[in-house]
């Protein structure tokens, strides 16, 4: 029955156009790959918004701690992989994100399924926008929470819906949002969150996986971007973007840390990342508070750039000022084409389809970032627009 089951799925996925593949790729740049054949890409698909994956000083980082301490931490962090430049960086990530204390984790996504299954329990209601990532939806199930689901960015509709589930007694309320929503380029309105978290009594969860090293003067995120710092309780992220390392972490009160690294399971029972992401996201983080203006102010001139250069040609794109550019195609089938069209010319994007967008908002999901040229910025555009008018 499995077996039928699988090749029934598979079918009906391809017949849509949603087969998923994956690509193996071996990065030569920041923002170039090469495949198994050889062909070279610009990479307009990955998470790398400062560029650094390639920066001479976190790769030699890397490649030192990883010498000089070994391959990996061999254990969960409370036996033997308490690598110790792990409480460095947790107190480096504190002092840039205006909290506390810290903790890591192996990944972003155990970061939200840690915190919210570590923290939330049944009773307790999770007030969760729709388009939060799916990170978040997993660790609001796992937390047997009761979960209400808000109309995306819709402060009047979470407003109506704290009102319509007070908290029972003994019970905690959380409001959680992604800062940047991944597949839209979105940003939070945080101040009304704010209110609304101070005015029913609630935590406040923000991801900012998208936000670190793209928002703010400083690159910090969300809170920095509406001067609001100290108003999140609970700010979550990721090594694995703008800070080019693997791993996960959150922001919190000490207490709430203390907490977690007694309760989160996902925390407790995981292999910790090796001394070498450690290292790379010490010195990317360093990178971004020393150099943040250069490569900032590097990242939004390339991203304007694209984004009026899409415009220009008359192709649609979601509103906003975030390097996520998503390029709204409708069918899924369309953007499976189009997607495959561009990586003939040389360019990866990445084809958006359900069920990770709704029906009939597929879309082609561009990501620029700090490294790229504006030759290769208007290579993309001028390709793009030449494959858009095909059809």
């Amino acid at each position: 029955m499995l077996h039928q089951r699988i090749e029934t799925e598979l079918a009906a996925a391809a017949a849509e156009g949603l087969t998923r593949r994956v690509t193996d790729l071996r990065f030569t740049g920041a923002v170039t790959a090469r495949d198994r054949q050889g062909r070279e890409y610009l990479v307009f698909s990955s998470n790398n918004y400062l560029g650094l994956t390639f920066d001479p000083r976190v790769r030699r980082a890397a490649a030192a701690a990883a010498e000089a301490f070994g391959s990996g931490s061999t254990g969960a962090r409370l036996t033997t992989g308490g690598v110790m430049e792990a409480s460095d960086l947790e107190q480096e990530l504190a002092a840039f994100k205006h909290g506390e204390a810290a903790l890591l984790f192996n990944t972003g996504y155990m970061t939200n399924l840690g915190v919210l299954y570590g923290l939330a329990r049944p009773g307790d209601l999770i007030f969760s926008d729709e388009l939060n990532h799916a990170s978040i939806i997993d660790g609001c199930r796992i937390s047997r929470a009761t979960v209400v689901v808000y109309r995306h960015g819709d402060a009047a509709d979470l407003e109506a819906k704290l009102q319509a589930h007070p908290a029972p007694p003994g019970a905690v309320r959380f409001l959680v949002t992604d800062g940047v929503f991944s597949m839209d380029g979105d940003v939070c309105d945080l101040p009304a969150l704010v209110r609304l978290k101070e005015a029913y009594g609630c935590l406040l969860l923000v991801d900012d996986a998208h936000a670190v090293g793209v928002l703010g003067r400083d690159g910090a995120g969300t809170a920095s971007y509406w001067d609001l710092p100290g108003a999140i309780d609970l700010q979550v992220g990721t090594l694995s973007k703008s800070l080019a390392s693997v791993g996960g972490y959150v922001v919190a009160r000490r207490k709430i840390i203390d907490y977690l690294k007694n309760k989160s399971r996902p925390f407790i029972f995981s292999t910790f990342p090796s001394p070498a992401d450690t290292a790379a996201a010490r010195e990317a983080l360093r990178i971004l508070r020393t150099e943040g203006e250069t490569l900032l102010g590097r990242l939004r001139r390339n991203t304007a750039r694209i984004r009026q250069g899409l415009s220009d040609a008359g192709i649609p794109v979601l509103p906003g000022d975030t390097p996520i550019v998503p390029v709204m195609v409708g069918a899924a089938d369309r953007a499976t084409a189009l997607d495959f069209r561009l990586r003939e010319e040389g360019i990866l994007l990445s084809a958006i389809r359900p069920p990770t967008v709704a029906p009939g908002a597929s879309r082609l999901r561009l990501t620029v970032t700090a490294a790229h040229t504006e030759a290769q910025l208007d290579f993309v555009l001028d390709r793009l627009a030449a494959a858009w008018r095909q059809g």
